[in-house]
């Protein structure tokens, strides 16, 4: 999910071009043919850009979809009643499966028969499996995985009630899809665009990059003012997603021209691509310097050094993706050889500095 993010400054060195922004129920055309669209969310982060674009003949592109909630419903259906000339949402595009971005995709191709959806294998494959468990209890790995990380048995049993969630946020997936790859190229409004997959936020993230008009939809893989929640789940608990998200901003810099138009999630469309992945990179690895000082006096839990990654007290609100990231920067610190973990009998981890 979404809903924690660590904020980061406004950077002095970015621009943003658009001075205004769409209203709810409203579009803003800001390159022929490509719109921007602007969804609430009940979250902390209050909204999320999506995007409609004119195919021509075969009729609109959607690309990401909102969450299931009924304002954002009626949101659509206006624009669907002033904005599309006629013709049909014939394809949605998806960046990746959390439910701010996928919620509404299978409301959509209901509402649009034939609709089809694209998404990369692993986003799609994974929130079906995540929406599978809505009504299990919690797994005893989930339990385990926690514990480990020194939570307190209310705060697991918060987790317990909840687990199963993700699946409420998301209507009713489309029963197939159309792949998306890494490096493939796709026609959006008469222009060709690549995919551009990251990692590390979420599987298999793909961006779209349309080197001809200097633009990337960037989903939440690219944004301006909040660094996206990078976290090790329960699911695969020795993964390395941190290390994964460096070597993706890495790419991404690689990928995009400095001045480029960034269409993000959250926030607003901006310039200055290169020097926000820099910054994006340097924080992170400043955090794990912070960390790994953190552990050199004595072995620590996870919850024990919040302070040290996100600099400020953890609500318990948040806490589980505040575990995940800390977790991930403890992870990339072990496959760097900087940190090693112990378990102790009561299934608690310890950290200490290697």
């Amino acid at each position: 999910m979404d809903g924690f993010q660590t904020k980061t400054p406004a950077r002095t060195g970015l621009e943003y071009p658009i001075d205004t922004v769409p209203s709810v129920g409203d579009t803003m055309e800001i390159l022929p043919g490509l719109h921007w669209v602007r969804m609430p969310l009940p979250f902390s982060l209050k909204w999320i850009n999506l995007w409609l674009i004119d195919d021509g003949e075969p009729g609109w592109t959607i690309v990401d979809t909102g969450m299931p909630l009924e304002d954002t419903k009626a949101a659509w259906r206006q624009i669907f009643e002033d904005k599309l000339d006629g013709r049909p949402v014939w394809r949605i595009i998806v960046t990746h499966m959390h439910p701010d971005h996928v919620g509404n995709a299978g409301w959509l191709s209901r509402k649009f028969p034939g609709a089809e959806l694209w998404m990369t294998q692993l986003e799609y494959i994974t929130c079906r499996m995540l929406i599978a468990d809505t009504g299990r209890e919690a797994p005893q790995a989930g339990i385990d995985f926690y514990r480990a990380a020194g939570w307190t048995d209310e705060q697991i049993g918060t987790y317990q009630k909840r687990f199963g969630g993700f699946g409420r946020g998301v209507s009713q997936m489309p029963d197939s899809y159309r792949r998306l790859s890494d490096g493939e190229v796709i026609r959006l409004g008469g222009q060709d665009w690549q995919v551009v997959v990251g990692n590390g936020h979420s599987p298999e993230h793909g961006c779209l990059y349309s080197s001809n008009l200097n633009v990337m939809i960037a989903g939440d893989q690219l944004l301006p003012r909040i660094s996206s929640n990078v976290s090790v789940h329960p699911t695969e608990p020795r993964a390395n997603p941190l290390e994964d998200w460096i070597s993706s901003c890495r790419k991404l810099k690689g990928v995009l021209a400095e001045d480029a138009l960034i269409l993000p999630a959250h926030n607003e469309p901006f310039r200055g691509a290169h020097q926000r992945l820099d910054h994006l990179i340097k924080g992170h690895e400043t955090a794990l310097k912070r960390l790994r000082q953190r552990i050199e006096a004595e072995p620590r839990r996870v919850v024990d050094v919040f302070p040290a990654v996100f600099g400020r007290k953890i609500d318990d609100d948040v806490l589980s993706m505040a575990t995940g990231e800390a977790i991930a920067h403890l992870r990339c610190l072990i496959e760097r050889g900087q940190v090693t973990v112990r378990r102790d009998e009561d299934g608690t981890d310890w950290y200490s500095a290697a």
